[in-house]
């Protein structure tokens, strides 16, 4: 009875001394300059660690920006914290940061590494105030393990009905750039590291899903992603998965429409919630400001949702096609398809000035192209019309929820010729960027064969 006496005395010891300490900070801390930390102390109280509590979404965001992307990390990370989580929305993001790959960046708050947060709401643009719930240090971004560990620890701390994971960075698409001796070594690709040189390899994508398991909505803040060849490597993982077939300018998404979105309507479906999502993107690049920023630039831009139920018909007709191409009598007509066909932003003015090299580009596009231009329409032809109209079918009523475009690129190519999904479509001889040749390894190549089409087109001058 008198040990427990005791204990009870130094339990409320103890707790008047830290009373008095939160006490002291509260009203004595705004009068000394040196407690610069206070305001980060205050919001580590009032978002707890982890919340065990499932809510009706978690949006996990792994934020890579240890490149020349750092300052566009962090305002884009003060984006987000404008909405912040709420009772039903929880917002984590792993930011990486590293300052001295872009010239005249500047960011208000300077440091380097890797922290994870809770994103609360917060009003000021120019500070990051959401708590840090770990620090990780100088971890190498650019490692799908890393990727794995942050998107798992993101559901089993805040669990969740629903689940979104974005990957946040440079993007570029299927292939993976040849690295050099420096640790900055190639300009894009996905989630690439300045700092380690490593990136996350596109065969590696499903096995950050194959660890933390699968998710409801994929986003890839990334050029390039919405590819054919990348979406089928992680097809089994998501639900839903948006990206863009071209360049992403930044600033990026409209995440404050978004998110205030889910946070008002956290009981909105998947669907609905990526066409807002979609739909927020071209109402954000429809702003003077931001339109500017294309006409400058002289690109186009464009997002789309894919529903993965249908990702499967869509490698059965893209096989049956991978056939027939390699059937067509008329080469005049794939030619001139190669020639005219929307292509995307591979190379820039000086090394493609008439993106005649680019070898990425709209299928359906190319497809209808080669359609309009044929003119020995015999057995084979009649074949490809054929599959071409079940492509057709399956891109606007059932793979493509959502689709949208803006604007023309350098070469005045309409955008309206995006229809939501790219591929390998190989233009001129050039060379844009080394990488790795290793498209026969991708799991879309291994269902559809596609490299034999590739092959022939690429003999077509």
């Amino acid at each position: 009875m008198l040990i427990e006496n005791k204990v009870l005395k130094i339990n409320i010891i103890m707790m008047s001394a830290f009373f008095s300490v939160i006490l002291s900070l509260i009203f004595i801390g705004p009068l000394f300059p040196q407690l610069e930390n206070f305001n980060n102390i205050i919001n580590d109280i009032k978002a707890p660690s982890v919340s065990k509590e499932t809510k009706k979404w978690t949006v996990a965001i792994y934020i890579n920006g240890r490149s020349n992307v750092d300052m566009f990390a962090y305002n884009d990370f003060n984006r987000i914290e404008s909405v912040g989580s709420s009772e039903d929305v929880n917002i984590v993001a792993e930011l990486g940061r590293a300052q001295g790959y872009l010239d005249g960046e500047n960011t208000p708050e300077v440091w380097s590494g890797v922290k994870r947060f809770y994103i609360i709401k917060d009003g000021n643009p120019d500070k990051i105030n959401s708590p840090v719930i770990e620090d990780r240090g100088n971890v190498d971004m650019g490692s799908y393990s890393e990727a794995a560990d942050f998107l798992r620890w993101a559901k089993l701390n805040y669990p969740a009905k629903n689940y979104i994971f974005i990957i946040w960075d440079h993007g570029w698409g299927w292939i993976d750039p040849v690295k050099e001796t420096s640790n900055h070594a190639g300009s894009k690709s996905i989630s690439h590291d300045f700092v380690s040189g490593n990136y996350i390899k596109t065969t590696e994508l499903k096995k950050i899903f194959e660890i933390a398991g699968p998710v409801d909505i994929y986003i890839s803040m990334a050029c390039f992603m919405q590819m054919a060849e990348v979406i089928t490597e992680i097809k089994d993982f998501s639900k839903i998965i948006i990206g863009s077939e071209e360049v992403i300018q930044l600033p990026s998404f409209n995440w404050e429409d978004f998110f205030d979105f889910i946070v008002k309507n956290p009981d909105t479906g998947l669907e609905k919630a990526s066409v807002r999502f979609v739909d927020s993107f071209k109402e954000m690049y429809q702003r003077p400001q931001y339109f500017q920023l294309l006409v400058d630039g002289k690109y186009g831009t464009q997002l789309s949702a894919i529903d993965m139920k249908y990702m499967n018909s869509f490698i059965s007709i893209m096989k049956s096609m991978s056939d027939i191409i390699l059937s067509l009598k008329d080469r005049d007509a794939i030619s001139r398809a190669k020639k005219d066909v929307l292509r995307f932003e591979v190379g820039e003015v000086d090394t493609d000035p008439d993106k005649l090299i680019s070898f990425y580009a709209d299928p359906y596009h190319f497809f209808e192209l080669i359609d309009k231009y044929t003119r020995q329409k015999d057995e084979n032809y009649y074949r490809f019309k054929y599959i071409f109209s079940e492509f057709k079918k399956l891109i606007d009523t059932k793979l493509v929820i959502k689709n949208v475009y803006l604007y023309k690129d350098r070469t005045g190519k309409d955008f309206a010729n995006t229809y939501g999904i790219s591929l390998h479509i190989p233009g001129k001889d050039g060379n844009l960027i080394n990488y790795y040749q290793t498209y026969n390894n991708l799991e879309f190549d291994k269902l559809t064969h596609w490299s034999k089409a590739i092959n022939f087109i690429k003999s077509i001058e």
